[in-house]
């Protein structure tokens, strides 16, 4: 931001056109917004078409509201931020705070969205999905006033808008420069003023993060270990740099991918083991203490100890619970309990077991957790696809769980691998991982799932015992497809994954995703615990193997997709 106030400017002759369009099939929203190839967002009026429908979702909230827009750096994020600027002054929204280049990471948005105390936000991700002008993907999302994912009720009504939309209002001839920071008043067809004004969300993000860790003592800690972390050309490569380098004194080389690419470098950015494979072979040959990746639009986040020692997001959660005290925010806050999303390992239930506190258990998607937030019942909640987050915005935060793993081993001062075993010997083990089979077919895996529920359905089924070619046997104990009773107000979500239990306290979870823009995504979980501490230190390539084939066998997946 300058050093100096920036004078509001105020612009007349702004005109509200009235276009004509046709309905797209197909603007269902999916627990994160909508996402769909750029191709298709491209086309014209597709995103005109979709915006419309969401401005007009907020209904009477619409006119006179306040609205923050940022976005990933993705393909195509500034020409959907130049759009959202014409539409919202001809939908009569009183104020849009736009980043700076279109550029805000989707928990800095949830944050400004609180701070500024808004009406909500609209954020232009496809989150960890790749992206590019050619093949890459494009998302739009909206956010409500309390920060968070807006519920299924609101995305209902923005898909049932997209399917009867006849005309979208906007205002072609306004111009806004969104590359400085500055305040700017138009006045739209003589009749109303339209805010913009452009903010750089650094300050505001830093700040926050300030006030929830201890950075003397991260800072401290730092001078002895070195780190590296990860943006993979996404969003956080600022606030990586400017926390952790600038901030809490990291050197230059602590680094990879930290500018904002529209195509993510060509990568997929996605933090996993997979994608920021440089990061593993960095940290494996290097004499890293701790690395850190993050996804696109920053709210996920892959934790990593020295010589590349993986940290399950599942266990990550666990232990952050376990060390929930060490964090001053969580000092002076109250921690009633915790959440997880339903395919992401009971690890989580047993420190709550311990601690005494709620733990939750909900269907995928953060915006489950919103509720939960919102009446205290929780201050801690994660996903075991790389989403951690707390009470101090309602989105997943990737560069807030680095930062809470930074301040557990700056306070316990132990190795992440060390912490990790700790944590194990007293709450046990649960081996956890995930098989993602992208860009299937739909209808063979519609089969699939089809043919699980008829053995969800067949009570016969308990008690059946299945075998592995090693020879481990598995007792069918329960099966069910997950069904969700909000406890906040009691809405009911159905249909959530076919889960198959086992005696042993081991189970798979079946679902279709809806976070891919084509196809069909099929995930496995495979999810078993030890508490044996001989066997916690094996590898989980070994101990989840019998599971995983039993999985295949009752699934028939590998028939289904080939």
């Amino acid at each position: 931001s300058p050093p100096f106030p920036v004078p509001p400017f105020f612009l007349s002759g702004v005109n509200m056109s009235e276009v004509a369009t046709q309905v797209f099939a197909g603007q269902k929203p999916g627990t994160s917004g909508l996402r769909k190839r750029v191709e298709e967002f491209m086309q014209d009026h597709y995103m005109e078409n979709f915006i419309q429908c969401t401005l007009e979702a907020m209904g009477n909230d619409l006119p006179g509201s306040t609205l923050v827009v940022g976005g990933d750096g993705r393909y195509g994020v500034t020409l959907a931020v130049d759009k959202i600027i014409k539409m919202a002054a001809a939908n009569k929204v009183s104020k849009l705070i736009v980043a700076k280049d279109g550029i805000m990471s989707t928990p800095a948005v949830s944050n400004v969205i609180r701070t500024q105390k808004t009406t909500g936000g609209i954020i232009l991700t496809a989150s960890h999905n790749p992206g590019g002008q050619n093949g890459g993907d494009f998302g739009i999302k909206f956010n409500c006033a309390n920060g968070g994912p807006a519920p299924t009720d609101f995305t209902d009504k923005i898909y049932k808008l997209s399917c009867e939309i006849k005309s979208y209002r906007i205002c072609n001839n306004l111009q806004c420069d969104f590359s400085k920071v500055g305040t700017t008043t138009f006045v739209v067809d003589g009749s109303h003023d339209f805010v913009v004004e452009v903010v750089d969300s650094l300050d505001d993000y830093v700040q926050m993060m300030k006030d929830i860790f201890d950075f003397g003592m991260i800072k401290d800690y730092l001078k002895s270990v070195k780190i590296l972390v990860n943006s993979l050309h996404g969003v956080t490569g600022p606030y990586a740099e400017r926390i952790f380098g600038s901030e809490l004194g990291a050197p230059a080389d602590s680094f990879l991918k930290t500018n904002i690419l529209p195509d993510f470098g060509g990568g997929h950015p996605d933090p996993n083991l997979t994608y920021a494979a440089d990061l593993v072979k960095a940290m494996s040959e290097g004499d890293y203490a701790f690395g850190a990746a993050f996804d696109g639009d920053g709210d996920r986040n892959m934790i990593l100890g020295a010589k590349a020692f993986f940290v399950t997001p599942c266990d990550s959660l666990a232990v952050i619970a376990n060390n929930l005290e060490l964090i001053p925010y969580f000092q002076k806050n109250p921690v009633n309990g915790y959440a997880r999303s339903m395919p992401t390992s009971a690890a989580l239930d047993r420190v709550a077991q311990v601690k005494g506190k709620e733990c939750f258990e909900t269907p995928t998607g953060w915006k489950f957790f919103g509720n939960l937030l919102d009446a205290g019942r929780i201050a801690l909640c994660g996903e075991e696809s790389f989403g951690t987050g707390s009470d101090h915005i309602r989105e997943k935060d990737g560069i807030w769980a680095a930062l809470a793993w930074l301040q557990i081993l700056a306070a316990r001062k132990q190795s992440v691998e060390e912490v990790l075993k700790d944590h194990w010997a007293t709450y046990g083990r649960n081996f956890f991982t995930r098989y993602d089979y992208e860009n299937c077919e739909s209808d063979p895996c519609q089969k699939m799932m089809d043919e699980l529920q008829a053995f969800v359905d067949d009570s016969g089924n308990i008690g059946k015992v299945f075998t592995s070619q090693s020879g481990k046997s598995f007792e069918v104990s329960k099966a069910d497809n997950f069904a969700y009773t909000d406890p906040i107000d009691n809405s009911i979500t159905t249909k959530q994954g076919i889960r198959v239990f086992f005696s042993d306290g081991s189970r798979f979870v079946m679902r279709l995703s809806g976070t891919g823009s084509s196809g069909a995504t099929v995930r496995l979980y495979v999810d078993t615990f030890e508490g044996d501490k001989e066997k916690q230190t094996k590898s989980a390539a070994e101990m989840l193997a019998p599971c995983i084939e039993v999985a295949l066998q009752i699934s028939k997946l590998p028939t289904y997709t080939g």
